[in-house]
């Protein structure tokens, strides 16, 4: 892969080619992403999202949200410190393109803003009460009349996947979405392959998907622009990564291992001494004894080490990256960079100790159920209307439903795969808040 191609300015419908010399710095496309993700209708629902606790009335905790501008904050940081050796090593790209080492740091900066735009209401357990009601509950009954790789899209429904649609999929009056950069879609794009085969390999890129079978068209032209590395196969769709998504995963990896344990910790689900003794393991050399002592609130004290944590796990990502640059540009580095971290073990005792006082708490756990119920009753009051519209055999009840539906969703899609997709997409973009109200207004115990 090359970087000139790699950093690309196209955007889906661009009839002439962008090049960055020609670039107004004041408005760069870069910059323009973010602004268009942070103006989006699908990022302000984030805010009310859940991160870590769903449904928490706690002002302190953080949502989908602020956690998707704290990742872009830190993805901003690790992308200019990246931009800035790249550029030293290859002086052409500034010199003849005319990029930047801040370009690199708005590309990873706008694709960490939208690394979780596509996830469902009551965190990654909503993906799962999305694929089980596929799997094993009333949905169970369409796997006959859709291919294998439909039905893994839905089995498997995965926040990345959806996420890629949200930010490139056009409707009506509006083509291709959102219309970022191929370059900060490429970013975007962790796990650049189709649903089947699953985990094909133990490759990080593997791991899971990044477009549905509606979408593989538009990955495909995406992919193909920026150089990405076709792996061989047979017939499926399967790349390897853009070298900016290790970037936009890092910053990922390192803000919800830092700050879900900083919200664990003033939730009070994990105690300060604990808290002390992990973070001061990973800043140890970092640490300034004597402005720490100073601080006399668990808060400060808390807030500095978290600070002192992410500005190390930066530097290391950072080093990690550029060491081993030039394996990622031949697709052959194989791992996300805070596996092959030198602080790999302390950030290990960090999660472990998250999942069993935070993520396995009680009040997620409560809260998680709720979701389940939740979801599947949404999934198939929609699904079940507009599949007897498409029949001819809709219901009062079901056209009550569907006018529910905002006018945007109010579109009949003639496959079984494009329906069912299609409500998945707005149940997945419903708020923790706004799926409950709904789910109580269906069940009949909102006030009216």
């Amino acid at each position: 892969m090359h970087w000139e191609q790699l950093l690309s300015l196209k955007r889906q419908g661009d009839r002439n080619k962008r090049l960055r010399k020609e670039q107004d710095e004041t408005r760069l496309v870069f910059e323009v992403d973010y602004d268009r993700i942070i103006f989006s209708a699908a990022f302000r629902s984030l805010q009310d999202k859940t991160q870590v606790i769903p449904l928490s009335k706690t002002d302190f905790v953080h949502t989908r949200l602020t956690h998707s501008l704290e990742v872009s904050v830190v993805g901003r940081s690790i992308g200019r410190l990246v931009g800035k050796k790249i550029i030293e090593k290859y002086p052409y790209l500034q010199e003849i393109h005319g990029y930047q080492a801040n370009d690199f740091g708005a590309i990873v900066a706008a694709a960490s803003l939208a690394h979780d735009i596509g996830n469902p209401p009551f965190g990654h357990s909503g993906e799962k009460a999305i694929g089980e009601y596929f799997k094993i509950g009333k949905g169970k009954g369409f796997q006959n009349r859709l291919s294998a790789k439909e039905w893994q899209d839905l089995v498997d429904f995965e926040g990345n996947a959806n996420g890629f649609s949200v930010l490139s999929s056009s409707r009506e009056g509006i083509e291709g979405g959102i219309r970022l950069a191929y370059a900060t879609l490429g970013a975007y794009m962790k796990y650049p392959k189709e649903s089947l085969p699953k985990k094909p390999t133990k490759e990080i890129a593997d791991k899971k998907y990044g477009f549905f079978q509606q979408d593989k068209l538009f990955f495909q032209e995406v992919a193909t622009d920026l150089g990405l590395i076709k792996k061989s196969g047979n017939g499926e769709i399967h790349y390897q990564r853009h070298p900016l998504a290790y970037l936009v995963e890092a910053a990922d990896d390192i803000c919800y291992t830092i700050i879900d344990f900083e919200d664990g910790i003033n939730l009070g689900l994990v105690s300060e001494d604990y808290a002390l003794e992990y973070l001061i393991n990973l800043v140890k050399d970092r640490i300034d004894t004597p402005k720490f002592n100073q601080l006399k609130s668990k808060e400060d004290r808390i807030s500095y080490l978290r600070a002192v944590a992410i500005g190390t796990l930066i530097d290391d990502a950072v080093a990690l990256f550029i060491e081993n640059e030039e394996a990622i540009l031949k697709g052959e580095f194989h791992f996300a960079l805070t596996d092959k971290s030198k602080y790999k073990a302390q950030m290990k005792d960090i999660i472990n100790l998250s999942v069993e006082k935070i993520y396995q708490s009680r009040e997620v756990i409560e809260k998680e159920i709720v979701g389940y119920e939740i979801l599947q009753t949404l999934l198939d009051k929609f699904i079940t209307a507009v599949n007897n519209q498409y029949e001819g055999n809709l219901s009062n009840y079901d056209q009550l439903i569907l006018k529910m539906l905002p006018e945007k969703f109010q579109v009949e899609k003639e496959t079984l795969y494009g329906r069912l997709l299609h409500i998945c997409h707005y149940v997945s973009l419903l708020t923790d808040g706004n799926a409950l109200e709904l789910f109580e207004m269906i069940n009949g115990r909102k006030k009216v």
